[in-house]
Formats: C-alpha cells, sequence, structure tokens
C-alpha cells in the first residue's frame, strides 16, 4: 500500500471529528516515507505556524524511525535528544530548513513491516495532539508499528522508561 492524499482524507475527517469534540483547532500532516508532503489540512482557528510544525513533526518520525526502530514516535525522539544531545535537535533543524521537530501527535504508519509514511497533529498542546491523533489512527486502523516485531529487548526497555519518564506508563513497546 502506498499512501495517497486521498487515502488520507478518513484519517483527517477522525482528527476534525476529536478535535472539534475536544474544542481545539489543529492542523494535520501525512508525509511519505522519505518524508515528502503527501497531505496536509489546517482548521478553521488552528494558528498560522500550525502547518509548519504539523510537517515538521512528521518530517521528523520519518527520519528517525527510518533509521532505528529505537525511535517510534515524536515524544520519544524529544526526550532521547533532552538526555543526549539537545543541541543536535536545535542544529539539525537548522540544518534541515526548520523541518525538525518532535512532540506528542506525531507517528509512523506501517503496511505489514514496511513504513509507508508518517502523520501528526499540531495546534493544540502536547498530550491533545497525542489523543487526537491515536482517535484518529485507530478509527482508520492505520498501524503504527511493524507488523513483526523485531525490536531488541534493550531497546524496548529503554522506550518504555522513556515513556514513563514522559508520564505515559500505559503505553508500552
Amino acid at each position: 500500500m502506498k499512501l495517497s492524499a486521498k487515502a488520507c482524507r478518513p484519517f483527517f475527517d477522525a482528527v476534525d471529528e476529536k478535535s472539534r469534540e475536544m474544542g481545539v483547532a489543529v492542523t494535520v500532516a501525512v508525509v511519505g516515507p522519505e518524508g515528502h508532503l503527501i497531505a496536509l489540512e489546517r482548521m478553521d482557528g488552528a494558528g498560522f505556524i500550525t502547518p509548519d510544525t504539523a510537517i515538521a513533526k512528521a518530517y521528523t518520525v520519518a527520519a528517525f524511525r527510518s533509521m532505528s526502530p529505537r525511535f517510534p514516535d515524536g515524544r520519544v525522539i524529544q526526550q532521547w535528544f533532552k538526555e543526549r544531545n539537545p543541541q543536535l535537535m536545535a542544529n539539525a533543524s537548522v540544518f534541515t530548513n526548520g523541518k525538525i521537530a518532535a512532540s506528542g501527535g506525531s507517528h509512523p504508519v506501517f503496511d505489514g513491516n514496511e513504513m509507508i509514511g508518517a502523520y501528526a497533529v499540531s495546534g493544540a498542546t502536547s498530550g491533545q495532539d497525542e489523543e487526537i491523533a491515536e482517535y484518529a489512527r485507530n478509527k482508520v486502523g492505520w498501524a503504527k508499528t511493524a507488523a513483526d516485531d523485531s525490536v531488541a529487548d534493550g531497546v524496548k526497555k529503554h522506550i518504555n522508561d522513556i515513556y514513563a519518564k514522559v508520564g505515559l506508563d500505559d503505553r508500552k513497546l
């Protein structure tokens, strides 16, 4: 399967539904596995910077998830850099012309074992972006992990420790 703008419509509709229910206006972006924009939608009332932020968050997940299963979502990427080299994230943002930003509400999309893209929601709090994105992902049935679990136990422990540090104790890899 390849993600297309048309394939994104049900996801965008689910984002719109949940964000309206929560009383927030957001932007949602979907990129291909190489980080190129496939589709973008900004709700009326969403901040003018939210399209750039959503694109950057989705791009970041695509870039880092392509590098390693150690980076399953924006929250893990953000915490990983905070603990190791916060300047590198800022530098990466500069040398990619602002395309690097890590936060909640951003995940890869898998078809079987192939990462076919990534998505991000931006405009509410990081936690609300995450809640909206998870609602939409579950509603349309997009997988955020590969079908075959090939992640080493040590990496899983590391990621689960990061989830606990950022207050997502209920999430496990």
